[in-house]
């Protein structure tokens, strides 16, 4: 089963797509409903976190049944291609909500929203999953990966530099009509990106396929104390993220304001895109030689942080409407938390060793399922965090279809200050006491694990 490269552009093609869509539900749904269309912050964070929450228990249960599946077009695409179809359609819905308030328009949120997450998952488990059924290279499911998810950072990439100033253009000032063109747009290329996906990369019958349930997730996470330090990390790093990716919005429309707000919004997004990657590709490659990975992880740890406190302190200090300032602090914070990434990753795997070192089972498969359990459980506590901090502030959604952006108190932009930087150095700040105390997987530790495991010598 050799891999050609046709596959593999067919493979990173598919993630741009997904990712498109996932960045423009993760990004702008809060956004959209508070905002634009007037619903209650919390209400609209209580929705989205029982939404995520729903849909990382549900991983598990997609993936039973993606294993149970037999067609004649194989197990994967039929999943890929039918989610797919569902979710372009929920998505556009879902940016395209009709003409109705209240307890309507809540409903209406609701149900399309959880069915969103519903159908989206019907297309993600299976497109991963597939990997091992097409080639049976370790190398080339290795380059897959790799494509794969570089290929899903320059789709979330995408969104997150361009859509605001395209929601602007499409709705020719109207923000609510311009996010559903936008919707519209990248459903379209959604489906495309996926049926070309289907069409080139052809899967082979591996027979059966290994699966985990969310109780064995738990009980291979709690046998093993290293991995459960790592997953702590992730949580507290993940939603430090989508605290500042969910609120930073709302810090260039009000505090930062202006008539080019979404143009410096845009600029600064495009730069903290553009440090993540730098700091997974770049950062990380060359500073783990020279520090190692424990030290490295500390020193990512206290550099987001300082970003953050420097953000605080320049709007203090009356400088937050410098775009250069703001955006060499976002420069830290998410060159850091690429770096992070990078580090959270190697940190997990090395806690799978250690697991088979102590009870001489390997629990590779458990233990990563968990991670992606915790990050999505991470974006719906951050975001229901997101919504109960902007009601509190009490700010003002700007429902008004064009005109001048909605004045703030300043008792709400002060909130909407501390909302971004101090909850996210509160989350980093209890990771890096955690992993101080607890985390024992130093670089030389490894590497004697790694060579016990070779010997054949565990303690289980």
């Amino acid at each position: 089963m050799k891999l050609t490269r046709s596959q593999t552009a067919a493979f990173g093609i598919g993630a741009v797509g997904k990712d498109m869509v996932y960045a423009l539900s993760a990004s702008y749904v809060m956004y959209f409903y508070q905002d634009i269309l007037g619903l209650s912050a919390t209400f609209v964070g209580l929705i989205l976190m029982i939404a995520r929450v729903f849909d990382a228990l549900n991983d598990p249960f997609m993936g039973i049944l993606v294993a149970k599946t037999r067609t004649r077009w194989g197990r994967f695409r039929p999943w890929l291609i039918s989610g797919t179809v569902l979710n372009a359609f929920v998505l556009y819905a879902l940016f395209a909500a009709p003409d109705m308030s209240g307890k309507g328009l809540m409903v209406y949120f609701g149900a399309v929203y959880i069915l969103w997450g519903v159908t989206y998952t019907m297309m993600d488990i299976p497109y991963w999953s597939m990997i091992p059924a097409v080639t049976d290279t370790p190398k080339d499911r290795e380059n897959l990966s790799v494509v794969g998810r570089t290929c899903a950072g320059i789709g979330s990439a995408v969104i997150q530099v361009g859509t605001l100033l395209a929601v602007n253009a499409l709705g020719r000032g109207n923000e609510r009509t311009g996010f559903g063109r936008i919707a519209l747009i990248v459903a379209v290329i959604f489906v495309a990106a996926e049926a070309l996906c289907c069409a080139k990369v052809r899967e082979h019958d591996t027979g059966r396929m290994e699966t985990s349930t969310v109780k064995q997730m738990f009980q291979a996470l709690f046998r093993n104390d290293q991995a459960m330090i790592t997953v702590l990390a992730i949580l507290m790093i993940n939603g430090a993220l989508y605290l500042t990716s969910n609120l930073v919005i709302y810090f260039f429309k009000y505090d930062f304001g202006g008539a080019g707000w979404m143009g410096s919004y845009t600029l600064f997004t495009t730069v903290g895109g553009g440090c993540q990657i730098l700091g997974m590709m770049v950062l990380y490659p060359l500073l783990h030689k020279k520090l190692g990975n424990t030290a490295l992880f500390k020193v990512a740890l206290c550099l987001a942080m300082g970003g953050y406190a420097l953000i605080l302190a320049i709007c203090f200090l009356g400088l937050g409407s410098n775009l250069i300032l703001l955006c060499v602090c976002g420069a830290l914070v998410f060159a850091a938390n690429g770096i992070l990434t990078v580090l959270t990753t190697v940190f997990l795997s090395s806690s799978v060793d250690y697991g088979q070192m102590k009870t001489g089972r390997r629990e590779e498969s458990v233990i990563f399922s968990m991670q992606t359990f915790v990050v999505k459980a991470a974006s719906g506590v951050a975001v229901f965090i997101t919504g109960i901090g902007l009601d509190m502030i009490g700010l003002v959604g700007d429902t008004a279809e064009t005109g001048a952006v909605v004045a703030q108190s300043a008792s709400t932009i002060l909130g909407l200050r501390l909302l971004m930087t101090i909850l996210p150095i509160l989350g980093l700040t209890v990771a890096f006491i955690f992993f101080v105390r607890k985390f024992t997987l130093t670089d030389e530790k490894v590497e004697q694990i790694a060579s016990q495991l070779k010997s054949g010598k565990t303690e289980g």
